[in-house]
């Protein structure tokens, strides 16, 4: 990205705050950026039904962030994955240094959020991924038939654990208080559920197992008594114990309160110039979707005050932008094949025209079902642009069937990549037949080191972490052809998945042997590799 570029905003987090402030701000015709490291949408992507947001009666998080997105992208606002570094605000051109190049506008609106705490008894890291969850829609359903354990006694606890009964032969909630701290309407419909156990004034002590959480210790707080639960095929434990505000970066740059949380007054402006807060980042009461987007629309408006003073100030004069009005009606759904709505085909062919070599997609196959699909949605993926073709076809292979492999490359997908996973194949595409996702010349040194190393990502079709894992894996084997990246859709792929004791995506096995759980960006990824081969 030039570093002549002067964004008049940019904004600091994609979730409901800093998509409701992009909106907002660039309607009013600034030209804005909204910078995002994790998932677009937030941890509200993660939430199954909302059924409190004004005007919409009942929808999905993921449904909701989507339009919010949607929106954004119709009145211009530009958006970039990216892991900010550091940050320079108390200068009239604020300056944002990323892992794919630095970045300067005139206000900066952080909009980081919140990230699950842990709680911190013995064996919780050490069985992450193993058992140990934060994340009921990523992980429930590998819990399918087996006890769950919710900790926590908050709203989050009660709704997830209300969510985790889809799964769980019984789901039990520890709670530390002598009751519930989420509203009483909530609690009560936890307590009348007949699949949840609840214990109060309880703690857990610790928690172990041979590869896999298969034990866990619980004490009293008021009596001192201990029980423990066992269960040799393994059971889940979810963690919702609060959020940690993602306010380090900002240490030293702008006041940040004991706790993490940054202050702002009712304008949503921090104690430096040019510089917002909103979302669950700020010192507020109530952390819901929609004061998120109130802080939101509040800082956009202030700050195109602050911006516009700025420039005349400054004799800066600003480039006319056009602004795409939002059409009334609603985007048509109905799919013009079997997998790709019209929708996604627009999308796609703005990709796709970047496309300057023809990529073959060759086919593992054998006479199942599952192939049959593979074979479908493959055909109609190679229609969408003249740079895709379908490969070789090979039938009756024993490992990983159905597979893509992008020809003359390590990377594969095993099982069908739609859902989520769709954005994985459409980057693996890119980074093969066009420009490439960018990244910085000291991680280009590093993929370009690497020795032969072979990864294979376990995700599911419903993670929001897992697309980002696996591009960035698949966009290291794009560089160095030493290096294999495989999806492993683990829906498909359970009796894989269960010999490799995966009870949580993403999850990255290298060299099929130690694995690394969690979502991780690319320099964690090559620091993994590194260590696992000892560079």
């Amino acid at each position: 990205m030039s570093t002549d570029l002067i964004y008049d905003a940019v904004i600091l987090g994609g979730g409901p705050a800093g998509l409701s402030a992009g909106i907002y701000a660039a309607r009013s015709g600034q030209h804005v950026l909204i910078i995002e490291k994790d998932r677009w949408g937030g941890q509200v992507t993660t939430t199954t039904d909302i059924v409190n947001y004004p005007g919409m009666r009942h929808t999905q998080g993921e449904a909701l962030m989507t339009e919010m997105r949607l929106q954004a992208e119709d009145f211009g606002v530009e958006f970039k994955s990216a892991t900010v570094s550091d940050v320079s605000l108390d200068t009239g051109v604020k300056v944002i240094e990323t892992d794919r190049g630095v970045i300067k506008g005139y206000a900066v609106m952080i909009a980081t959020g919140a990230s699950p705490r842990t709680i911190g008894f013995p064996g919780e890291l050490d069985y992450r991924g193993k058992g140990i969850a934060y994340c009921s829609t990523c992980d429930g359903e590998f819990f399918t038939g087996r006890d769950i354990f919710v900790i926590g006694g908050g709203f989050a606890a009660a709704e997830e654990a209300v969510f985790l009964t889809r799964f769980a032969r019984k789901v039990h909630m520890i709670i530390r208080e002598p009751d519930f701290t989420a509203a009483k309407a909530t609690a009560d419909s936890v307590k009348a559920h007949k699949d949840i156990a609840i214990t109060y004034n309880t703690e857990v002590k610790l928690v172990n197992g041979e590869g896999m959480l298969t034990h866990a210790e619980f004490v009293n707080n008021q009596t001192g008594k201990e029980t423990s639960f066992d269960a040799e095929e393994g059971f889940g434990m979810f963690v919702f114990a609060g959020t940690k505000p993602a306010s380090d970066i900002f240490s030293g740059k702008v006041k940040i309160e004991k706790d993490g949380y940054i202050p702002t007054n009712e304008a949503m402006e921090t104690n430096i110039a040019g510089v917002y807060a909103i979302g669950d980042i700020r010192v507020k009461h109530l952390r819901q979707i929609v004061t998120a987007v109130s802080d939101g629309a509040i800082a956009a408006t202030e700050a195109e005050k602050y911006i516009t003073e700025y420039k005349q100030k400054h004799n800066i004069v600003s480039q006319p932008r056009v602004v795409k009005e939002r059409v009334n009606d609603a985007p048509k759904l109905e799919k013009t094949g079997m997998w790709f709505s019209e929708t996604i085909r627009n999308q796609l062919s703005g990709i796709f025209s970047r496309l300057h070599e023809t990529v073959h997609l060759d086919l593992f196959l054998d006479q199942s079902e599952k192939s049959s699909e593979m074979l479908s949605f493959v055909d109609e993926f190679v229609s969408l642009s003249d740079h895709l073709e379908r490969g070789e076809v090979t039938y009756n292979q024993t490992d990983f069937v159905p597979r893509i492999q992008l020809q003359g490359t390590g990377i594969s997908y095993a099982g069908i990549p739609s859902g989520h996973e769709l954005n994985s194949l459409v980057l693996g595409i890119y980074n093969i037949g066009g420009p490439g996702q960018e990244i910085t010349e000291s991680q280009r040194v590093r993929i370009q080191a690497l020795p032969e190393v072979s990864l294979d990502i376990a995700v599911s079709l419903t993670c929001h972490f897992c697309p980002d894992v696996v591009a960035s894996c698949q966009r290291i084997a794009s560089i160095n052809p030493k290096v294999s990246a495989q999806m492993v859709d683990t829906g498909i792929f359970q009796t894989w998945m269960k010999s490799k004791k995966i009870m949580s995506v993403p999850a990255i096995l290298i060299d099929n042997k130690n694995i690394v759980f969690g979502s991780k960006t690319m320099d964690e990824i090559l620091d993994a590799i590194e260590k696992e081969k000892s560079i």
